[in-house]
């Protein structure tokens, strides 16, 4: 049970004694409302209902980042979370290009985004059983910090786990969309052009799933903002008054 807040009974009796007897229904309603405001209870949210407001607010925030990034070019032609092609690559991508390679980069670049894509619909369960989980105060935090706040808690309490669990996902959907193939096609031509050393060897399965999951915790943290921000995006009667108390 969550802990409420106790109307202090002095003042209460206080009132009774002096309002008038002549005192309307409206009138009394208005008195209760001011007196609330002024004890500070009308703004008052129980901890049951803060947990359960900001976990509803990570779900419905997580669920719709989830759904944006999964869709064809949720992260290839999103800017803000395309998955670039790695250092080692990227070094050396102008001579790729310039030897008439730059079909083979491009369809790597573009086979990295699709295997995110594809994988990124996994995710959604593993952050909502991520979500079960916080406390009274963790919430309280939450609700009156930064516009992700919520965000950074939740990569915080959840990135290490997610990354173990969503990689073997990536690879499956890597493997399914051929980017180790175009990767090792690319390479192979790389080897032949002169002055090009080999490519600095990397992990590319954790290259991909840490960037596919920094996108995701950037589209969390945009609909988080637009929950705190945006009341049209409150979209259920707890984000309304968990939110419009803040």
């Amino acid at each position: 049970m969550g802990r409420t807040r106790l109307i202090p009974i002095l003042p209460v009796l206080i009132a009774l004694i002096f309002i008038p007897a002549s005192t309307s229904r409206a009138q009394w309603g208005d008195f209760l409302k001011g007196f609330k405001k002024t004890i500070g209870l009308e703004q008052g949210l129980t901890e049951d209902k803060i947990v359960e407001g900001l976990k509803e607010a990570l779900r419905i925030g997580s669920s719709n980042a989830v759904t944006m990034v999964s869709e064809t070019d949720g992260y290839f032609k999103n800017p803000k979370i395309k998955i670039p092609l790695p250092v080692p690559v990227r070094n050396i991508e102008k001579i790729v290009r310039a030897a008439g390679y730059g079909s083979l980069v491009d369809s790597f670049e573009l086979s990295m985004n699709r295997a995110a894509e594809k994988a990124a619909p996994q995710a959604r369960t593993l952050f909502w059983e991520s979500i079960k989980q916080m406390s009274f105060d963790d919430a309280r935090k939450i609700l009156e910090g930064r516009d992700n706040e919520a965000t950074l808690y939740f990569k915080d309490k959840t990135s290490d786990q997610l990354g173990r669990i969503f990689k073997p996902i990536v690879h499956d959907s890597m493997t399914r969309v051929g980017v180790t193939r175009h990767y090792q096609e690319m390479e192979s031509k790389i080897r032949s052009l002169p002055l090009v050393n080999n490519l600095m060897p990397f992990d590319l399965d954790q290259y991909v799933t840490g960037k596919a999951l920094d996108g995701l915790f950037l589209m969390l943290a945009d609909e988080e903002r637009k929950i705190r921000e945006n009341p049209a995006a409150r979209v259920t009667d707890l984000l309304q008054e968990v939110f419009g108390h803040k």
